[in-house]
């Protein structure tokens, strides 16, 4: 039985890796002649680690990962903490450590894990289509595959999602753009075994800790979009959004290499409830493209690629029984997620000033129970517990 894959990201790879995992052949196709992952690094949270870990990656992943022992936030003029806590409760809890890791080093280790030599890279789909025998996929090359199914996970971008749903979806702008990339660690900035962030007028300036010594940071500001930004623009932006906030601000934003750093107009798609189309299986960002403000979407295509294997592996009712039981247990999860991280992403960025404004003084006694609370049961609703 073989099975086609359309995409090299994070989704893609974890499908090809669990797939072959169960038993089936694999072909992976990637659009893109060289992997340049869109982002610096990825907070995997303890329900994508566990997804990696079944899929045989758990002592590579360490390898990869951050030490990100306590959570932190302080305000952003003054630099006054307003909160710190350890995250040993949440790892107790859900029994896994959260692992921030950079990007590129993450696709690395996926995509040598499946056999690098194995990915055909250069091959953009520009149709799909099913006959009595299987599904075919044409790549503008003219180049063809076949396989007895095909799991679209092409990204956010989607070509293959329009021919499953049958219309074309928009992506709905989330309010603000995201600058992020990746420093040397200097604890005047933030200690090494934290997750920091500064907040203020509803922007955010975050750090996390990832191997080799480095923080993954990012800066959000709520903006209008299409303005006329870039990286030669980086240092003088960031300067003016952030003025007046606190020295260690101040000190990361001296440090940015504006050639490495990201700048991202940040969007989602509003979810929806068919990922199948008989023998074609959305996957991923191109079933369910989130934004980042709960860290969950790259552990959702995690998770998808691990129900996916399961269902196909634990049925015999047929290729599309398997995917329609794989569209049923992943639906209502992966749409929970979309409409948690928008929600956070209105408070987080102050779609109403006063609710976020008041999200702030609420710091300001947090003790941590009811932010790892909340963590705790998005991770546990994944689907390895």
């Amino acid at each position: 039985m073989k099975a086609i894959v359309i995409g090299g990201g994070i989704g893609g790879m974890s499908s090809a890796i669990a797939l072959e995992k169960a038993g089936f052949e694999v072909e992976v196709f990637e659009a893109v002649k060289e992997m340049k992952p869109v982002g610096a690094a990825i907070s995997i949270w303890p329900n994508g680690v566990k997804c990696l870990n079944a899929l045989g990656m758990k002592a590579a992943l360490r390898k990869l990962g951050g030490n990100m022992a306590y959570m932190a936030y302080h305000d952003g003029t003054s630099g006054a903490a307003l909160t710190r806590f350890s995250m040993a409760p949440l790892v107790q809890q859900v029994g896994e450590y959260p692992c921030p890791v950079a990007r590129a080093e993450l696709q690395a280790m996926l995509i040598d894990t499946f056999g690098r030599e194995r990915v055909q890279f250069g091959k953009r789909v520009i149709q799909v289509e099913q006959t009595t025998e299987g599904v075919i996929a044409t790549f503008s090359d003219n180049s063809q595959a076949h396989g007895d199914f095909l799991i679209a996970a092409d990204g956010t971008h989607s070509v293959i999602r329009e021919y499953v749903l049958e219309q074309k979806l928009e992506r709905r702008y989330a309010g603000y753009v995201n600058w992020n990339g990746l420093v040397t660690i200097d604890e005047a900035i933030a200690p090494a075994d934290q997750w920091t962030t500064f907040v203020g007028d509803g922007k955010r300036v975050s750090l996390m800790p990832v191997s080799g010594n480095r923080f993954y940071f990012f800066f959000d500001v709520p903006l209008p979009k299409g303005l006329p930004q870039d990286r030669s623009t980086i240092k003088a932006d960031l300067t003016g959004y952030f003025q007046g906030w606190s020295a260690p601000v101040q000190r990361l934003i001296a440090a940015i290499n504006p050639e490495t750093t990201n700048r991202v107009e940040i969007h989602d798609i509003e979810p929806f409830s068919r990922f199948v189309k008989g023998r074609i299986a959305l996957l991923g960002d191109a079933a369910h493209s989130t934004t980042p403000d709960i860290g969950q979407g790259g552990c959702a295509a995690m998770e998808d690629a691990v129900v996916l294997a399961s269902a196909l592996a634990s049925h015999s009712l047929g290729i599309e029984d398997a995917l329609l039981r794989y569209q049923t247990r992943r639906v209502e999860r992966v749409k929970d997620l979309v409409l948690k991280a928008r929600k956070r992403c209105d408070v987080t960025h102050a779609l109403d000033p006063a609710v976020t404004a008041a999200w702030y003084d609420s710091l300001k006694s947090e003790t941590g129970e009811r932010v790892l609370a909340g963590m705790c049961e998005t991770i546990e609703g994944g689907p390895l517990g």
